[in-house]
């Protein structure tokens, strides 16, 4: 349970591709993907605002 196989796989796929059709989904990835990189740019900001703080607080 909670294994996706090759074939459940194809199917959302396939279900993706008939709701928003073919010439949606490079926009949806592009914006899947701008929003996957910013989300990954606020994560690495507030590691780096931490260690900042910590140099700060030892000084």
């Amino acid at each position: 349970m909670g294994n996706i196989g090759f074939g459940e796989l194809l199917i959302v796929l396939a279900i993706i591709l008939v709701l928003f059709g073919a010439k949606r989904l490079p926009e949806i990835g592009k914006a899947l993907g701008d929003g996957i990189r910013e989300f990954k740019k606020a994560v690495q900001g507030e590691k780096h605002e931490e260690k900042d703080e910590d140099k700060k607080g030892k000084k």
